[in-house]
């Protein structure tokens, strides 16, 4: 019988996969439409004045930088990981500049987060990515574990992720370290809010 991390490791791999083809498929002026702003059972999960995490996307992962904008725009602070090595723990730094981008740079993993000089904040509202999730709110990262650590810190974050909806699995397994959203943004539907 495979273990947990063995059945995790071959969702991840295909539905890497699947979302990178999925978002590739998707043609520019329909990409441009999704992601946009937070539909309203969200922005009522969300405190006024609330410190928002947030990710930069990468390629294949449900788009962000629109979230960014209107919650910007809608007074929030917006907040991005920084991540300084692979066993350090991620922290969360002020991003400023969601329209050009002129205040991140190339970070850990090649990844553009905020430099040093912005101040670490520590977000009310959580919005990330995932590679897998069910309908009840459980959800296979990355792998890499940094957002179940930061989450395991700071558990009374209202944690909210962003798919694609083929990200959607029946069943997956399910370790004590795994931390459940409190929902799930998709283009079509929205998943929970979760208790």
């Amino acid at each position: 019988m495979e273990s947990p991390k063995q059945i995790k490791k071959q969702i991840r791999k295909r539905l890497l996969e699947a979302r990178r083809e999925h978002a590739a498929s998707l043609p520019d002026n329909t990409r441009a439409l999704l992601f946009k702003r937070p539909p309203a059972i969200v922005m009522d999960m969300i405190p006024k004045d609330a410190v928002i995490g947030l990710y930069r996307a990468d390629p294949g992962e449900a788009p962000a930088s629109g979230y960014a904008k209107f919650l910007l725009e809608a007074g929030h602070t917006i907040a991005l990981p920084w991540l300084i090595g692979l066993h350090d723990p991620m922290r969360f730094r002020v991003h400023t500049d969601p329209y050009a981008e002129m205040d991140l740079e190339e970070g850990f993993f090649g990844l553009m987060q905020p430099g040093e000089d912005a101040a670490e904040v520590t977000p009310d509202v959580l919005i990330m990515p995932l590679v897998a999730f069910t309908e009840n709110g459980d959800r296979i990262g990355q792998g890499g574990g940094f957002y179940d650590k930061w989450l395991g810190a700071h558990p009374d974050v209202i944690r909210i992720a962003l798919a694609w909806d083929i990200q959607r699995v029946d069943e997956m397994p399910i370790e004590p370290h795994d931390m459940r959203v409190s929902a799930v943004v998709t283009p079509t539907r929205v998943y929970g809010p979760f208790a």
